[in-house]
């Protein structure tokens, strides 16, 4: 029986972090993580390093710097006719993911965090019994427990998946040939960027989304451009379209669905399912010690991340909130620090949303409906970055951003980007909201120049009516 402070059940973005963070704070700690790559080793990083956020941007790079050679090169006077090797790429992609998961490892190690490979459980408040591949069992006891169990990707009955011909996000990332005819199911932030990936590198691509809307939890301006620049791409997205059926015939997915009253059916040589993910929350023991999971699988916890069970902790995908990767370790690192009786904070409303397409799309805060809808009066200001020098000049100029602010304070409520480099770009309007930042204080902030960034100067400006560039 090993002992210890501290149990993270779940190695990856907030069970790692948090591992690291409590072992920083003079605790012992142990990292339980059962998942294997294909030789058996144990690799730390969960879905995000192993199937998820690394992998998908190798492969969104890979296929950008594919689609600049053979359609873009020209424009810079550059004259280039490129082929694809996806077993090159995907070689490269598996390469990317191992140095980052090996240096998850070091970290954890550097940190003094035992590892320990396998299926982790509860059997008390404070004992976890951990399964190993070979069915040993081994019990370790903690004052502290931390379950960051992560999620899964969601399944629909009318399309079951066989990861051959029709494949969820995992599948999606290790297709050895580009398909000539891929479908996808659901048009949120995996079906964009995995469809945008087959799509540069020659596939055609359909989009079914069952809602009605495009992006309907994006700003409305947003969402509304990105639709027409990614429909202008060759991205073929059908709204309102709900599947009925899908089924391998032969060597054909063919898949039927419907739009209002109309039913239509289409033919794919593969088919991504990607509706979303679930909480991985299955044979963890909750139940056999009292705490408690919502409809959708989620584990109930407080503001703080409590479970409301003795000092057992859930963070990340498997509890509310947004399942992503940074809010879960951030989480993780709250968490930590509670446990170390330090009193941290984390404002889930200024958790950064972001879509790898190009352009990227990246939010923070409040839409501008939204916020009206809220009750409150606003001044929006955009700026396009087809007026950005920079942006311009890097042959980049699609998308815009526009800040939303209070019409009586002034204070940032929301900031919407679409164009080049979003998801860096968001990280300014992150900080300045977290202080509770006016557009005025972006406004008078000193931006370099050239640099995109100066898009969101001038949209600060242009809340007040006095952008001076567009």
């Amino acid at each position: 029986m090993d002992n210890f402070d501290v149990i993270v059940i779940g190695g990856g973005p907030g069970g790692y972090v948090a591992a690291i963070r409590a072992a920083q704070l003079g605790f012992k700690t142990a990292c339980v993580e059962r998942w294997r790559d294909d030789a058996g080793k144990q690799v730390l990083g969960g879905t995000c390093l192993n199937v998820g956020c690394i992998p998908s941007k190798a492969l969104l790079d890979s296929s950008h710097h594919f689609e600049f050679l053979n359609r873009h090169a020209k424009d810079h006077g550059i004259d280039a006719t490129a082929t694809i090797d996806v077993g090159r790429m995907q070689a490269r992609k598996l390469k990317v993911v191992q140095g980052l998961t090996q240096g998850i490892a070091g970290l954890l190690k550097k940190n003094k965090v035992t590892t320990v490979h396998g299926h982790g459980r509860l059997l008390s408040p404070t004992s976890v019994e951990v399964t190993a591949t070979d069915g040993g069992k081994r019990t370790l006891n903690a004052q502290h427990v931390i379950i960051a169990s992560g999620s899964v990707p969601a399944a629909i009955p009318p399309a079951p998946v066989d990861q051959e011909f029709i494949v969820d996000s995992t599948g999606a990332l290790a297709f050895a040939a580009v398909p000539k005819r891929l479908g996808v199911i659901g048009a949120g932030v995996i079906g964009l960027e995995l469809g945008s990936v087959w799509r540069r590198l020659g596939a055609e691509v359909t989009v079914l989304e069952a809602l009605p809307n495009f992006l309907a939890a994006a700003d409305g301006a947003v969402a509304k451009e990105a639709q027409k620049i990614l429909a202008k791409q060759g991205l073929d997205i059908r709204l309102g379209a709900q599947v009925t059926r899908a089924a391998v015939e032969g060597k054909v997915v063919k898949v039927d669905y419907r739009v209002g009253e109309a039913t239509h059916s289409a033919e794919f040589d593969r088919l991504i399912v990607a509706v979303g993910r679930k909480p991985s929350t299955a044979d963890l023991g909750l139940e056999a010690v009292g705490i408690g999971v919502d409809a959708r699988g989620f584990i109930n916890v407080d503001e703080h991340c409590h479970t409301g069970v003795g000092s057992v902790w859930a963070i990340g995908d498997c509890v509310r909130g947004p399942m992503l990767a940074h809010k879960a370790s951030e989480e993780g690192i709250a968490v930590a620090e509670r446990i170390a009786g330090q009193q941290p904070h984390v404002d889930f409303n200024l958790v950064p949303w972001i879509i790898y397409t190009w352009p990227e799309i990246a939010w923070v805060g409040q839409t501008e409906d939204a916020a009206k809808q809220a009750g409150a009066s606003v001044r929006v200001g955009s700026f396009p970055f087809m007026a950005s020098g920079r942006a311009r000049a890097m042959g980049e100029a699609e998308g815009f951003v526009k800040v939303v602010a209070d019409a009586e304070t002034d204070t940032v409520l929301g900031v919407h980007i679409l164009g080049p480099n979003a998801s860096e770009l968001i990280a300014e309007a992150v900080a300045v909201m977290e202080f509770g930042g006016s557009a005025e204080d972006i406004a008078r902030s000193v931006h370099g120049h050239p640099t995109l960034a100066e898009a969101m100067h001038e949209a600060a400006l242009a809340v007040d009516k006095r952008a001076i560039h567009f």
